[in-house]
């Protein structure tokens, strides 16, 4: 075989090896991608029901319900225009709050309840997580296109 036809067969066979080895880490990966989801998103379906992703919002005033094992509670996420109930069991983070930002991770059960086995508050005043902020920025403006009768920008 020729010089040039060997340099053929090596770059021919890096590229091969070089999508094989794409191909491997993306299927790896698939499972430990987690989207995220507004509420809106979630009641308008979505959301997938077979697998883990992160719901965010404002957490409803009045909301937050604890149970008396003292590590189960149930509360609701709202975008200010859709609402969904999160179930999660354990140690809420110190700044999670009513009224305040939130991020849950978990699944979708066939209730429409959201069952979390991670949950994310907002670490000082001034910070929300961006796709709470541009999910609640653009509930915003849905509603109050809604509201005026006129279509939202």
């Amino acid at each position: 075989m020729k010089a040039r036809h060997e340099r053929i067969a090596l770059i021919v066979g890096g590229i091969l090896a070089l999508g094989l080895i794409t191909g491997l880490v993306l299927y790896a990966l698939q499972d430990n991608i987690s989207l995220f989801y507004s509420p809106t998103e979630v009641k308008s379906g979505k959301a997938p029901r077979d697998r883990a992703f992160r719901i965010g919002g404002l957490v409803e005033a009045g909301s937050l319900v604890r149970q008396p094992d003292g590590v189960s509670v149930h509360f609701v996420v709202t975008d200010t225009v859709e609402r969904v109930t999160v179930q999660y069991k354990g140690i809420l983070p110190d700044l999670f709050r009513e009224g305040k930002g939130a991020v849950a991770q978990g699944k979708l059960t066939g209730e429409d309840v959201f069952v979390a086995h991670e949950v994310l508050a907002k670490h000082d005043e001034n910070y929300m997580p961006p796709e709470v902020a541009q999910s609640l920025e653009k509930a915003h403006r849905e509603g109050v296109g809604k509201a005026a009768g006129t279509p939202a920008p």
